[in-house]
């Protein structure tokens, strides 16, 4: 069972949890950083193209584990350019949990390669 955790004392966002609690026997599945790279190796054009590529990865990966978006507990979000969280929201945000899970939102310098624009890691449980 997960539930989630947003004390009235800590800042709100209907964007993520605060925290997620996991109860009882179940699987977890660590999703290694997705990109906006299909299974061909081409990379999409543009923070839209590359926030959807990159969450059509992690919504495979947990099919092949048998779980679906709602089973997110964690993600972490990094992108390579603060201009990109906006577009990246309006992109990504809808195809995410309905119920936000716990999640961090960094801007780094850089990632794996340098037309990578965003990469999406995941922790879920099913």
């Amino acid at each position: 069972m997960l539930r989630a955790l947003n004390p009235a004392s800590v800042p709100g966002s209907p964007f993520y949890a605060q925290g997620i609690e996991v109860t009882g026997p179940q699987k977890l599945v660590f999703v290694s950083g997705q990109v906006g790279v299909d299974a061909q190796g081409r990379t999409a054009e543009g923070i839209a193209a590359q926030a959807a590529q990159a969450v059509a990865n992690l919504g495979a990966v947990l099919a092949e584990a048998g779980l679906g978006p709602e089973s997110i507990t964690k993600v972490t979000i990094y992108l390579t350019d603060p201009a990109n969280v906006e577009p990246f929201m309006a992109a990504a945000g809808p195809t995410l949990p309905p119920d936000p899970p716990a999640t961090t939102l960094l801007i780094v310098q850089g990632l794996a390669a340098p037309d990578l624009l965003v990469e999406i890691e995941a922790i879920a449980v099913g």
